[in-house]
């Protein structure tokens, strides 16, 4: 995996162009044999009216790691990732900085993936825990 670690992540950062992933600014910065780490950073354009990071950035975080690392861990070539269903339980605000999404394999199916996804802050503590099941469609030739 290390000899193609770079690659890997140049090509997923790549995907971003002219997408959510480019507006939000996430990053794909780290790969391993079964997870994915991307950081967004947190400042208004991701804030609620009051000044904190808003739930829905979260969440369009936690999926766009968990789907882009179904797309690195299957056949992309004969497979189209979707995001079926997610699940986010918010335990930490944050104002400023940056926070970081690491999805790791629970199951890696056939058809259905099941990610979990921890949202930590600069320090390391959690700030958001989701859950994201992603399925691979046959792409139609």
């Amino acid at each position: 995996m290390d000899g193609y670690k770079e690659k890997i992540l140049k090509v997923c950062n790549e995907s971003s162009k002219n997408t959510l992933m480019e507006t939000l600014q996430i990053e794909y910065v780290d790969v391993g044999e079964d997870f994915l780490i991307g950081k967004m950073p947190v400042n208004s354009r991701v804030h609620q009216p009051d000044g904190v990071l808003h739930g829905g950035a979260m969440v369009a975080l936690a999926e766009s790691i968990g789907s882009m690392a179904s797309y690195i861990f299957l056949d992309a070539q004969q497979f189209a990732i979707r995001g079926i269903e997610i699940s986010a339980n918010h335990v930490k605000s944050v104002r400023k900085g940056e926070v970081f999404a690491k999805a790791t394999i629970l199951h890696k199916g056939k058809t259905t993936q099941l990610w979990d996804i921890k949202i930590t802050n600069e320090e390391g503590k959690l700030v958001s825990f989701c859950k994201l099941t992603t399925i691979a469609l046959a792409k139609k030739i």
